[in-house]
């Protein structure tokens, strides 16, 4: 990251300005790049926050004012994601280890690393922006339609409205996590206790272990494969002469006596209450 460049040149008029903001941000490649359209961007708010006031001063026109209110919003929207912008930008430089963290840890080389101060940024700044980034992720469209909302009822679009949008919105997001850890937090105190081994054996000895009872599952699924099957003479009639070659007749004997083997032994188990292999 490097720091922002001056703006260079008179500020021109106020759509221009907002449209600049705007154009300047969607070409953004560099962190520099996105705090230059931030600026604008910032630009274009305090001149159309200046021209409502004006407006109501000289008791303008109702149409004259809520046009310089949604010029502030539009400005404040394109600023708002330049923020958001900065604050990813922010931290993958973090994350390169580009810019100084905070609370350095004995032994860090501090040769070519940048700190937020010598890129022209304050640490609210860059909180603020993390604080945007976050809300907006969480809620997609949150900043516009605040701004909308104000507009609709003939208030003024501002930073501190777009800023406390964000605070309650991750407020909720943290009373949500907070009740989802309560309810976690309950269940395990409701959790029963772990089985005894006397319980773990009785438990095993009605229900069997798991791969006793995917012993069942698998012949449940034998069944229904061969259930879906044709009758055998259609069968031996639709085996295509290509594939014929590979089908193994042994095999398929071996399985069919075991399972002849599987039901003569189940039946007298059933029928004898004993294990029939015994």
């Amino acid at each position: 990251m490097t720091a922002v460049a001056h703006i260079p040149g008179p500020a021109p008029d106020l759509p221009g300005l907002i449209n600049r903001a705007a154009t300047m941000l969607a070409g953004a490649k560099t962190a520099a790049e996105v705090l230059e359209a931030r600026e604008v961007a910032g630009l274009a708010y305090d001149t159309a926050k200046r021209a409502a006031r004006l407006s109501r001063a000289k008791s303008a026109h109702d149409d004259l004012i809520a046009a310089a209110h949604r010029a502030q919003a539009d400005a404040l929207e394109i600023e708002a994601a330049a923020k958001r912008r900065l604050a990813d930008e922010y931290d993958a430089a973090q994350a390169r280890g580009e810019v100084a963290k905070r609370g350095w840890e004995s032994g860090v080389d501090k040769h070519n690393i940048t700190t937020s101060a010598e890129l022209g940024l304050r640490r609210d700044q860059i909180h603020e922006a993390r604080r945007l980034r976050d809300a907006e992720a969480a809620e997609p469209g949150l900043v516009r339609r605040t701004l909308d909302a104000k507009l609709e009822r003939g208030e003024e679009p501002t930073r501190s409205a777009v800023r406390r949008a964000a605070e309650d919105r991750l407020q909720r997001s943290l009373e949500r996590l907070q009740r989802v850890q309560e309810s976690v937090q309950r269940l395990e105190e409701t959790r029963p206790p772990p089985l005894t081994p006397e319980q773990r054996a009785r438990q095993i000895a009605v229900f069997g272990t798991q791969e006793d009872r995917a012993i069942h599952e698998r012949l449940v699924e034998i069944v229904e494969r061969i259930d879906e099957q044709p009758s055998p003479a259609e069968a031996v009639r639709r085996i295509p002469p290509a594939s014929r070659h590979a089908v193994e007749i042994a095999p398929m004997r071996r399985a069919a006596a075991w399972l002849t083997d599987f039901t003569t032994l189940y039946e007298q188990e059933v029928q004898n209450g004993t294990d029939a292999s015994e």
